[in-house]
């Protein structure tokens, strides 16, 4: 396994294809009850779906790290990094519920930045509903939103058959982060 340290006792470390079902669960559940709570009922299928979990890990440029601490996986993260135009994205995250509130995701984000030092521009989406996430994203890490997808306003990446007009199950705030790379590119 290849290890990338952040200070205090973060690191992140490429998760082997042997561990990817963990991955899969981890993650779901870690959805799951966030969105379990939001909706006040079980959900019938786990979100994100094992399809999208799939086509994340096998993304060109992706690439899947558990976040660790003290040698203890805590969350992970599945990033599409594209080197040429430095707009990487973010495409899952998650701290594992029972790590929740001790700022680990705001320690694995810094990790992630540091990782990739030249990206110009990081992207993510989270469901509307999401209001922790939105938080996070906004309020801790600088992201900015940048598009409210809807039945008005679809996102142009999403297969159109997936999205339902009758729900609203498929608005997601899109968010970027612009990266001030001034200091890495002086260095250079």
């Amino acid at each position: 396994m290849q290890e990338r340290e952040e200070s205090q006792k973060i690191k992140l470390v490429t998760a082997e294809p042997s561990s990817l079902t963990e991955f899969k669960l981890a993650l779901q559940d870690s959805f799951r009850v966030a969105a379990e709570a939001d909706f006040g009922h079980p959900l019938e299928e786990p979100i994100p779906s094992d399809d999208d979990i799939e086509k994340s890990f096998n993304a060109t440029g992706a690439v899947t790290y558990w976040i660790m601490e003290d040698e203890q996986r805590v969350g992970g993260a599945v990033l599409v990094i594209d080197p040429i135009s430095g707009r990487n994205n973010l495409s899952l995250f998650f701290i594992a519920t029972s790590q929740q509130s001790r700022g680990l995701g705001l320690k694995a984000w810094k990790a992630i930045e540091q990782e990739f030092p030249f990206t110009k521009v990081w992207e993510t989406v989270t469901p509307y509903f999401e209001k922790r996430n939105i938080h996070f994203y906004v309020n801790r890490c600088g992201f900015k939103i940048v598009d409210f997808y809807n039945r008005y306003h679809p996102d142009p990446h999403q297969d159109s058959r997936q999205i339902h007009d009758e729900e609203d199950g498929d608005e997601m705030f899109r968010f970027e982060k612009i990266m001030d790379n001034t200091d890495e590119i002086n260095k250079n």
